[in-house]
């Protein structure tokens, strides 16, 4: 990642608003994803990928203490739509275990590819405005990515309707991105 931000335009939020904005979608993005996975585990119980879902799922949980932290520290209001990001992420991790421990992993694979492309962006945008935000975002890309690398080697791309599977959940995942950093 550069040291430098991108060049700020007029009408550009100040970077204090960009900030909470990063901390309040990153927040809610990893307690949905806490939320899959105890939706996938409720499904999988014990089952041969449940190992692999349980160690993705600690690290979710770290992450999430993290930014829970950020959010205490920086004063930072979550989104008011973590109500609904409680259902619908464990809705989403029974309903792709229901189809299978390779739905389950494709449902891993798009959500880590999003969140990919989401965290790059964020660490590119903040430059070396905010270092220890940057680092942070940073470590936890790295952890998103083994999770698809993961989900990748469990099989994922061979789950039944994998393309279709994974744009539905892509296009769900840019969605709760946009409305968790405005609501």
């Amino acid at each position: 990642m550069s040291d430098t931000r991108p060049p700020r335009l007029p009408g550009d939020p100040p970077l204090a608003d960009e900030v909470a904005a990063m901390i309040r979608v990153d927040h809610a993005g990893e307690y949905g994803a806490v939320r899959i996975y105890e939706g996938q585990l409720a499904v999988l119980g014990r089952g041969r990928g449940s190992a692999a879902v349980r160690e993705m799922s600690e690290q979710e949980r770290r992450h999430l203490a993290a930014f829970e932290t950020l959010l205490r520290e920086r004063r930072v209001r979550p989104t008011l739509l973590q109500p609904l990001w409680h259902v619908a992420g464990f809705a989403l991790g029974a309903a792709t275990a229901l189809l299978g421990e390779r739905a389950a992993m494709a449902c891993t694979v798009a959500v880590e590819e999003v969140i990919d492309e989401h965290y790059r962006g964020q660490a590119e945008r903040l430059g070396g405005a905010d270092p220890a935000l940057t680092e942070t975002i940073v470590e936890f890309r790295a952890d998103e990515i083994a999770h698809r690398d993961k989900a990748v080697e469990m099989g994922a791309e061979e789950a039944l309707g994998y393309d279709l599977l994974s744009a539905a959940i892509k296009t769900g995942s840019r969605l709760a991105i946009w409305l968790s950093e405005r609501l």
